[in-house]
């Protein structure tokens, strides 16, 4: 009887062990599950590591960045206002919400799993509660390098890289012909009509300056370099606008603004003017300095200069 009962209790051991094992198998492989799906990486911001989604699928971008999100194919589910009114950007966007750095309650209903943007936005600790929050500083770095740091926080700097590396080739070898074209001394000026005020750019403030003056070494007038090359951009009025304009002119405009003052005498005799030598372009497809934008601009430059 007693060999009886001790056979009955070690295969109640026996089955209940299986059991265990079995549930055990079964959690783990929910845990590993879980954690496939919530995989992560670190990226390195200006700010400190910051835990990232490894593919981001629902990303806010809040200012400046969604060309180059767009450019790399990463989900863009909110932008700012800017980015949403720009045409270049328009396929990108198609279905995502034009949100701010306020709007956090549409922000949340929009279940994003990153959100980046310059380091200037507001309610940074509130929007890292909703997802990641990642920052830059314009200007911190190039604008070829921040299209890797883009890169690099959406686990794509291998493709980013390939892009720069790329789109530096092309930018130089357009740029030579034009300096061909043109002449070696000849100058460019990139001026923007902006809320009733003429603004004139250094190299690095979008506008296709960072073509223009860093990647194809084309001469800007003595003047804007002396006025706009330190703060980026310089605010004239139109009596002295022939003192900024070069032998070449990027004007950056936008429809349905006053444009009274481009039938004065003043604009009508500056050199460039004369020349028909004004190349102008909508401002709201050139501000920013992103992957998408560059491509553009140089296909833009390579147009007007070259007739190619």
């Amino acid at each position: 009887m007693k060999k009886y009962l001790i056979s009955i209790i070690l295969l109640l051991l026996v089955i209940m062990g299986a059991c265990s094992n079995s549930e055990s198998n079964e959690s783990e492989g929910t845990t590993e599950e879980t954690s496939e799906n919530r995989d992560t990486i670190i990226y390195e911001s200006e700010n400190g590591p910051v835990e990232v989604p490894a593919n981001p699928e629902r990303v806010v971008v809040l200012s400046s960045f969604a060309g180059d999100v767009i450019k790399l194919g990463v989900n863009i589910v909110g932008a700012d206002s800017w980015s949403m009114d720009n045409p270049n950007f328009a396929e990108g966007l198609k279905d995502a919400v034009e949100v701010s750095d306020e709007s956090l309650e549409k922000i949340i209903e929009l279940e994003p799993d990153l959100i980046i943007g310059l380091s200037t936005i507001k309610n940074v600790d509130k929007l890292n509660e909703i997802a990641p929050t990642v920052t830059f500083t314009y200007g911190n770095v190039d604008y070829l390098q921040q299209h890797i740091e883009i890169g690099k926080l959406l686990n794509k700097e291998e493709e980013a890289r390939a892009w720069v590396e790329d789109f530096e080739k092309r930018a130089k070898e357009v740029g030579e012909k034009i300096k061909e074209k043109i002449g070696e001394d000849a100058t460019v000026s990139v001026i923007e009509d902006f809320d009733k005020q003429l603004y004139v750019f250094g190299d690095n403030w979008g506008r296709g300056t960072e073509i223009l003056y860093q990647a194809m070494g084309l001469k800007m007038p003595e003047k804007v370099e002396e006025m706009a090359l330190t703060d980026g951009y310089y605010a004239i009025s139109l009596e002295v606008l022939p003192e900024y304009a070069g032998d070449y002119v990027i004007f950056s405009r936008s429809a349905g603004t006053d444009d009274e003052y481009l039938e004065s005498d003043i604009y009508k005799n500056i050199p460039a003017v004369k020349n028909g030598r004004v190349f102008e372009v909508d401002q709201r497809s050139f501000y920013f300095n992103d992957a998408l934008t560059l491509e553009y601009q140089l296909e833009f430059f390579e147009e007007k200069f070259l007739g190619e």
